[in-house]
């Protein structure tokens, strides 16, 4: 299929554009949080001229012990989302779970995305696709990358071809994932901008007992991989504390490193577009 790009207000994401990167924190654990993490990326974003969508998440419904940390919920996360679209001039995207989150969601954030175990759950991908947003579907953890293609046809299925997807690992035994590179190219074949979630994909699911591990010293050679095999766009999730994240701290990238990280990412993926 002919590789399409998505436009994103000013932003154009897709084949032939520059490395667009989301970044943010797992989960809104504050406001002022929120806003501390933003300003830091988008200062980082502007001096380093990447394209830039913060993210975090409102609720995060699939934790691994009920008594795990979700968020402030829909309607006061979505004002810390609005606020740090306005005040910083940054796209914002955030996770929707369920039908009725869509609608006001699509209100405030540009990007939706289908989190991984919910990316064949048909009534909530045509909803996302109904709403006019960028949709970001994160290709399941049990799922082959050419099964991602009737998964984005039930959006595109609304009028809506305004879709992103996204690989976030593999399973790979118990607690653990892995990336298969081939997958990458798979999903470029879809026509849609493909997205490496780096920092998810060296999760250990629930290798903690109660509680997700990580692998956060293999995020740049990840990183790296992505971009040389051609990735439209980097997802990582930053923290100025990992150790006392509220939510997948085991993955994150700390915050101090991603100005590094970003310019040496960014260099890689110029030489990869002049092929």
């Amino acid at each position: 299929m002919k590789a399409r790009t998505v436009k994103l207000g000013k932003l154009k994401l897709g084949t032939g554009q520059k490395l667009f990167l989301i970044a943010g924190p797992c989960v809104i654990e504050s406001e002022r949080h929120a806003m501390k993490m933003a300003e830091r990326i988008a200062r980082v974003a502007r001096d380093l001229k990447v394209p830039t969508i913060f993210k975090a998440s409102y609720d995060k419904a699939n934790r691994t012990s009920v008594e795990s940390f979700r968020g402030p919920g829909l309607r006061q996360g979505l004002k810390v989302l609005a606020r740090i679209k306005k005040e910083f001039r940054l796209p914002v995207l955030t996770d929707v779970h369920a039908v009725e989150e869509v609608s006001p969601a699509a209100e405030v954030c540009d990007i939706l995305q289908i989190p991984a175990f919910l990316c064949r759950q048909t009534d909530l991908l045509v909803a996302a696709g109904r709403s006019g947003a960028v949709i970001n579907i994160k290709k399941g953890q049990f799922l082959a990358p050419q099964a991602m293609e009737p998964t984005v046809e039930k959006v595109l299925s609304t009028g809506n071809p305004r879709v992103l997807v996204t690989e976030r690992g593999t399973c790979f035994g118990y607690n653990n994932l892995v990336v298969d590179v081939r997958s990458l190219a798979m999903m470029k074949r879809l026509g849609f901008p493909v997205v490496l979630d780096v920092t998810h994909s060296l999760q250990l699911p629930s290798a903690a007992g109660h509680a997700s591990g990580g692998q956060p010293e293999f995020i740049e050679p990840l990183a790296r991989a992505g971009v040389a095999a051609g990735v439209d766009g980097l997802f990582m999730e930053v923290h100025d504390n990992p150790a006392k994240a509220l939510s997948d701290g085991a993955n994150s990238l700390p915050l101090k490193q991603l100005r590094g990280l970003l310019e040496r990412l960014c260099e890689l993926a110029k030489l990869v577009r002049r092929w």
